[in-house]
């Protein structure tokens, strides 16, 4: 059964780190440069996203408890132009792209749309979204997925995933979490970033640039792909109840609320060690 609206409470963007705290204020670490950690006068906050690249800037993305939106940083492409969306459940943030999943399963992006990444109007049903750099991810409530936008490595090629409960989608590679706790990947696979099909007990999935996490039902951690900063160095973390990837980091929130951090940390993007109080997905 496919989980209705999930809820991120930790978010990965290029260079910075967000997170939502029980209190349903914002926490932000990291690059600012265009404002994207501006969030501590948010409020009433219930789920967080974080503009995501290979290489660019970013932008927050925060979702109200009433159903609207916010958004704080770049905004060359009117990404964070969310202002008048309404009965938004669910939010995603791509590279200069900002999607919103609607009640209804409908769905809305703002934003680039150079190669299709934002034509998401038709879509129906869905029950979670998800933004790569260049392409869109929705999830359908029968399990199915669909993309749009940039297919030059395949990872729009998701017709045939049947039986997924979660998607995820970085630099040119999507992952879809199977309801058996499996996994699959479509895309580029040049640092292996795919190679997800020998995962068992997975229960949440993250997609960095071009690594990808898995959240095993034991509380551990899988990583594969990229790994030049360290960033799938997760072997060790325990108690993990949601991940999150960015384009060179990766987070995971422990079941206390605290927050730890791997990878590049050359903007300040790991230094999470002081949060607690972050809100968990369940609760």
């Amino acid at each position: 059964m496919v989980p209705r609206w999930p809820i991120n409470t930790i978010a990965a963007g290029y260079r910075h780190t967000v997170g939502l705290k029980l209190d349903g204020t914002v926490t932000a670490a990291g690059d600012n440069k265009y404002g994207q950690c501006d969030v501590s006068g948010w409020r009433d906050i219930v789920a967080v996203a974080a503009g995501n690249a290979h290489t660019g800037n970013a932008h927050t993305i925060g979702l109200k408890s009433d159903g609207m939106v916010a958004a704080v940083g770049w905004n060359k492409h009117d990404q964070c132009d969310v202002s008048g969306w309404r009965d938004i459940v669910a939010v995603a943030a791509g590279w200069r792209r900002t999607v919103g999943l609607k009640a209804d399963g409908t769905v809305v992006a703002v934003g680039r749309n150079n190669e299709g990444q934002c034509n998401v109007s038709g879509w129906r049903d869905m029950v979670a979204v998800a933004a790569g750099d260049w392409h869109t991810v929705g999830l359908k409530s029968d399990g199915t997925v669909a993309a749009v936008g940039n297919n030059r490595y395949g990872q729009c090629k998701v017709s045939g995933w049947r039986g997924i409960v979660a998607a995820a989608a970085g630099y040119l590679h999507t992952v879809g979490l199977k309801s058996d706790g499996t996994a699959t990947a479509a895309g580029w696979n040049k640092r292996d970033q795919c190679d997800v099909s020998g995962w068992r007990g997975i229960v949440a999935i993250a997609a960095g640039s071009s690594h990808t996490i898995g959240l095993k039902s034991d509380g551990t951690v899988a990583a594969v792909g990229w790994n030049e900063h360290g960033q799938c160095n997760v072997s060790g973390w325990r108690d993990i109840v949601a991940v999150a990837a960015g384009c060179a980091h990766t987070l995971g929130l422990k079941s206390n609320g605290t927050v730890v951090a791997v990878g590049d940390n050359d903007y300040g993007q790991c230094y999470v060690s002081g949060w607690h109080g972050i809100k968990l997905p369940d609760n």
